[in-house]
């Protein structure tokens, strides 16, 4: 199982979000601080924000933060958002019944049961689960020392 890299985005931006504390963060900054382009950034921030996890201000002094607390965000959620293809092999999908086993397989089956556990497995987090001891993640992000964010 692969998460794309738009899902990987999305979780990198909110956890520097919750380890940034208050105040607002730009792209630009988010972007410089991964090594990621800020143009797809862009795009993620925007699907965040309409999922109300990311709350943004437009204009001079404008920038995001996280639009709910951070034990409020749950990671398989985020995952199931950003992800519209968890579908690990084409014959997940009825229109794909091209394979002669389509319908007596039980990798099928095996496959679906390794997804769900992934995504369960998710569901166990909130972005809180990661970011609880901020300080060595605030000094790889280049964000020096700060208290510690509030849930």
């Amino acid at each position: 199982m692969r998460l794309t890299a738009y899902s990987d985005y999305a979780l990198r931006l909110l956890m520097y979000l919750a380890v940034r504390g208050d105040g607002v963060s730009t792209i630009d900054e988010v972007a410089a601080s991964y090594h990621i382009s800020a143009n797809h950034l862009m795009k993620v921030v925007q699907q965040l924000g309409q999922a109300g996890y990311v709350e943004t201000q437009r204009g001079r002094g404008g920038g995001m933060r996280l639009g709910r607390p951070a034990d409020e965000i749950g990671l398989g959620e985020v995952v199931r958002l950003t992800e519209p293809d968890m579908d690990i092999v084409p014959c997940f999908r009825p229109e794909n019944k091209d394979c002669p086993l389509w319908r007596a397989c039980r990798l099928k089956s095996a496959l679906d049961r390794a997804r769900l556990a992934f995504i369960a497995v998710l569901d166990e987090y909130t972005l809180s689960d990661l970011t609880r001891a901020p300080g060595p993640m605030r000094a790889s992000l280049g964000l020096g020392a700060h208290p510690e964010p509030t849930d």
